[in-house]
């Protein structure tokens, strides 16, 4: 009984009873799975010898382990379990490869809501029921994410839609999840010293509420087609507000292809190199002249298609969270990358330091360069890229 009612303690901020039990439930949930890795990795490596063949092997054996448990509780927890998946799927060169190949799965999957769920959330929203809105509403999705997922639908004039809808309890589970892995993460830290992820939950706390306001998402993504008119071959879907509200954005519907998918790609005869090309204009665009960067560029946010011309677009989607950058930082941020570019240890430090990263520039030059922190101390220009890279 005391640790039960010290957990509903822990979650105070979640009003209903209901709402309280499932807290719980995906807190002990995910405090047995962190135990299970911790676990695992004393056990297995205990004393070993780090530069050895067989620590080697035994902590390929123990990351792959632990990948899968990590990401089992993301699927069983989904929401913003789902989305910190999602992030760590995208961490090449940070984490090991046995976490993001079996995380990367988040970029293209997540578990769907009910259709009961969606009525839910389109009568509190909206006030009516998707046929009583639309001309057709197709109830199997297109996809699912962490926080919503995606149906296709006619309007009444006939255009062809597509209708974002937040899942039902994304919002009531939000807080407390946020507390279970600041919490976690914190123990976590002080049973492995190296481990450096205590950003992610402060960077998720920040964002979230951000993130789950559909009507801000709308407006971004208005200023962002107004900022780049001028790249003419970046699509942006038009937002339909009537059909819109805090939980649910309807969207032109767009056909296409996953950035990352060659084989979409060789069939419609699109080059790999023009959409490599094309996405780093659209982001040198907002790094270095707008100063305004769509945070959430995983592969499943951005599209590939040729238009009615036969001109290779990319279509942006979900654009819940944008970073606006000052000069300052923008100027630091290009001195940074000389300095990563040449190899320059001292200025890769200063100006991390500048950019208030600090103690976590290797992270981050990691990030930058998509290589390997080995290979970006030695000189990028003079390391070929490895079979993993």
């Amino acid at each position: 009984m005391a640790t039960g009612s010290g957990i509903v303690y822990f979650f105070g901020g979640v009003k209903e009873a209901r709402q309280t039990g499932q807290g719980v439930v995906r807190f002990t949930r995910t405090a047995l799975t962190v135990l299970q890795i911790s676990y695992d990795y004393k056990k297995t490596l205990w004393k070993l010898d780090k530069t050895s063949e067989l620590y080697k092997e035994l902590q390929s054996q123990v990351h792959s382990r632990s990948a899968k448990r990590l990401c089992d509780l993301c699927f069983h927890n989904a929401g913003l379990y789902i989305k910190i998946g999602q992030h760590l799927g995208s961490l090449d060169y940070l984490l090991p490869k046995e976490y993001t190949r079996v995380l990367k799965i988040f970029h293209h999957t997540a578990p769907r809501s009910s259709l009961e769920d969606i009525h839910h959330v389109f009568q509190h929203e909206l006030g009516q029921m998707p046929d009583e809105l639309f001309e057709s509403f197709d109830v199997e999705p297109l996809g699912s994410a962490s926080l919503a997922q995606v149906h296709k639908a006619v309007l009444k004039d006939g255009g062809t839609v597509a209708v974002k809808v937040q899942h039902k309890d994304i919002q009531d589970h939000s807080s407390s999840d946020v507390k279970t892995m600041e919490f976690l993460v914190n123990i976590v830290k002080r049973v492995f010293p190296e481990f450096q992820f205590t950003w992610l939950v402060e960077e998720t706390k920040r964002n979230l509420p951000l993130e789950l306001d559909f009507l801000n998402e709308g407006k971004n993504s208005e200023k962002l087609q107004e900022k780049f008119s001028r790249l003419k071959f970046l699509k942006i879907p038009k937002v339909f507000w009537e059909f819109s509200s805090k939980r649910i954005l309807t969207m032109e519907y767009c056909e296409g292809g996953h950035v990352n998918d060659l084989e979409y790609m060789r069939g419609h005869d699109i080059s790999s190199d023009e959409v490599s090309s094309k996405v780093g204009q659209i982001y040198s665009e907002m790094i270095f002249v707008q100063g305004c960067i769509h945070c959430d560029p995983h592969p499943g946010n951005i599209l590939i298609r040729k238009n009615t011309r036969g001109v290779v677009e990319i279509v942006l989607l979900d654009h819940g969270l944008y970073q606006e950058i000052t000069d300052d930082f923008r100027v630091n941020y290009c001195k940074l990358w000389q300095a990563i570019i040449s190899a320059n240890l001292e200025g890769i430090k200063r100006y991390s330091e500048k950019m208030d990263v600090g103690e976590y520039y290797g992270i981050f030059s990691c990030m930058l360069a998509a290589r390997t922190w080995n290979t970006v101390v030695s000189g990028m220009k003079r390391t070929p890229y490895s079979q993993n890279e």
